[in-house]
């Protein structure tokens, strides 16, 4: 194929023959490191034969090290699962193909010579305790076949050019959902392109909260009521239908992406934690978009230590008074009830003690945005993630109905909030897929429009690598979500998916994004780029929903039991 002058036509096909066994092969020796590394951490970590928190902090890179291991071992098996169904079905081509091999010999070579935690750590098996002797057997013939010959130029070249002639589909290669789940993906997609892609740069620039119009048909398309049961008037659909929609959202603009994630994270605590009359009360006005909620958890002293919080909620009759201060409450003037995580046990110090709260109040206006006594509140300026806006928020003495207690019980409050971890970083790491795939619309096709020395941008080999690397591990942290949704949708205990999909999910739409305005070089500094707002948008995956150290130290943890 020739591209305005050069011709980059293989001479010889860069895939692999045998690729699903080379895959089988690899994957048990990676496998086996891991094995061999969890048995090594688990020994730094251990005092009188029982992992201790504290060890696990003095050595917190093997810990974390070992997080990121189990998640590319994890995304390897996702992976092969994935070729492994499509070859099945027929549809294991060569786009499919080549995002396999790409994928199994960038992230077994990246196991062999250091695993990017961020951009400037690398955890390397010495880390986890591991030396040349005991990664023999990673040594083997699939592994140095798949490190050697997977991920090569000729590949991610024949990649790209694949990409271009088949730029009309949706998604680059095969995603493996059934019909029902690509249907949904079609129609988001579509309304994503005609009604959010046009007016989100805008939005942006503006700091302007997302229209209540497109509130209004996020409703009428059951955004908010996706995963609801239909007895309390929602869709009743699946946590991968979830995944679908906010992906696609998300890839228009990750604000519209997330006005479901206050949905989802309230619907989950009051189905799981909630009275029968506060389900019948709630869900169905949340599903119809009617009751739009907001998370209230954080505290300005406390980020992630939610244990600590010190927001208290106190008895006045049958009802509460609220004192404290929020932070990084989104949405919050707009909506109609808060689920509000405050300490109801004056003599607790740890998570024991707090309760959560279905505090109701009256949506604002940009004049009046928190017209009820007892709460103020005033706009956090961000960099990204605009749309609905930012908020701090003080209470002093805000009213609270007795009734308003989740559950009805006090003291159940960060157990119920935990309950609704899972659903929410499956959800994240949607939206994290989404917006690296965002980056990867603009960032193709500035390659192709815009031409140096002659030819376009995509015609150059650093070009057309960083795109093919987009597309790859796009699919990677595509799957991985997926295998979270479906552990969540069976019923099964998926913190550990849920948080490994959303750790890497960030860390591919950062790198997407970066990559993505590289390729536009100065034009990608500029404001009117599509691709700065990107970039903005993609640096908070990193950081809500459990930040990624804090989520690689929940995923050790429960690997060393």
């Amino acid at each position: 194929m020739a591209h305005d002058g050069q011709d980059i036509t293989m001479t010889s096909s860069p895939l692999l023959t045998d690729l699903l066994a080379l895959g089988e092969g690899a994957i048990g020796a990676a496998e086996t490191v891991l094995e061999k590394a969890t048995a090594r951490v688990r020994e730094m970590v251990s005092e009188d034969g029982r992992v201790a928190g504290r060890l696990i902090e003095t050595h917190q890179t093997a810990a974390h090290g070992l997080a990121w291991l189990a998640t590319y071992v994890e995304s390897l098996r996702q992976m092969q699962k994935w070729a492994e169904a499509l070859q099945a079905a027929g549809r294991f081509g060569d786009v499919e193909q080549l995002i396999h091999q790409i994928a199994l010999g960038e992230y077994l070579d990246q196991i062999a010579g250091g695993i990017p935690m961020s951009q400037g750590e690398r955890v390397r098996m010495h880390d986890v305790g591991l030396d040349w002797d005991t990664l023999a057997a990673f040594q083997t013939d699939a592994v140095r076949t798949l490190r050697g010959a997977g991920n090569t130029q000729a590949a991610r070249t024949r990649l790209v050019e694949l990409m271009q002639e088949r730029s009309a589909e949706i998604t680059v290669g095969a995603t493996g959902l059934d019909d029902e789940l690509e249907m949904i993906r079609e129609q988001f997609r579509r309304y994503a392109v005609d009604r959010i892609e046009p007016n989100a740069h805008h939005w942006h620039l503006k700091d302007e909260l997302i229209p209540m119009d497109v509130i209004a048909e996020l409703a009428e398309m059951g955004v908010f009521g996706l995963t609801i049961p239909e007895k309390f008037g929602g869709l009743g659909l699946s946590k991968a239908s979830m995944a679908v929609v906010s992906e696609e959202l998300s890839r228009g603009y990750i604000g519209v992406g997330s006005l479901g994630t206050r949905s989802e994270i309230a619907a989950e605590l009051i189905l799981c934690g909630g009275t029968d009359a506060q389900k019948a009360k709630w869900l169905p006005g949340i599903a119809s978009g009617e009751v739009l909620p907001t998370a209230v958890f954080t505290e300005p002293n406390t980020g992630s230590d939610l244990g600590s919080l010190r927001t208290r909620a106190v008895k006045d009759g049958d009802d509460y008074r609220v004192t404290g201060n929020k932070t990084w409450i989104t949405h919050a003037a707009r909506t109609h009830v808060m689920t509000l995580l405050a300490r109801t046990d004056p003599d607790s110090t740890d998570h024991r003690g707090l309760s959560m709260f279905l505090a109701e109040k009256t949506p604002g206006t940009d004049d009046a945005p928190f017209p009820d006594d007892g709460i103020t509140g005033g706009e956090i300026e961000v960099l990204g993630y605009r749309g609905m806006k930012e908020y701090e928020l003080g209470f002093d003495n805000f009213h609270v109905k007795g009734e308003n207690l989740l559950g009805g019980e006090e003291g159940k409050g960060f157990k119920q909030l935990m309950q609704t971890f899972e659903s929410a970083r499956i959800q994240t790491a949607a939206r994290a897929v989404g917006v690296a795939q965002a980056a990867l619309d603009v960032a193709m096709q500035y390659a192709q429009d815009r031409k140096q020395f002659g030819k376009p941008l995509i015609a150059f080999p650093r070009v057309s690598d960083k795109l093919a690397m987009m597309a790859v591990e796009i699919m990677v942290a595509r799957q991985l979500t997926y295998f979270a949704a479906y552990e969540k949708d069976h019923d099964r205990r998926c913190d550990l998916e849920a948080g490994m999909a959303k750790l890497l999910g960030a860390r591919v739409a950062w790198a997407a994004a970066d990559n993505g305005l590289q390729i536009h070089g100065g034009n990608g500094f500029a404001l009117e780029y599509t691709i700065s707002r990107i970039l903005c948008d993609a640096r908070i995956l990193n950081i809500f929903e459990g930040a990624a150290e804090i989520q690689a130290q929940v995923i050790a943890r429960r690997l060393l039991g």
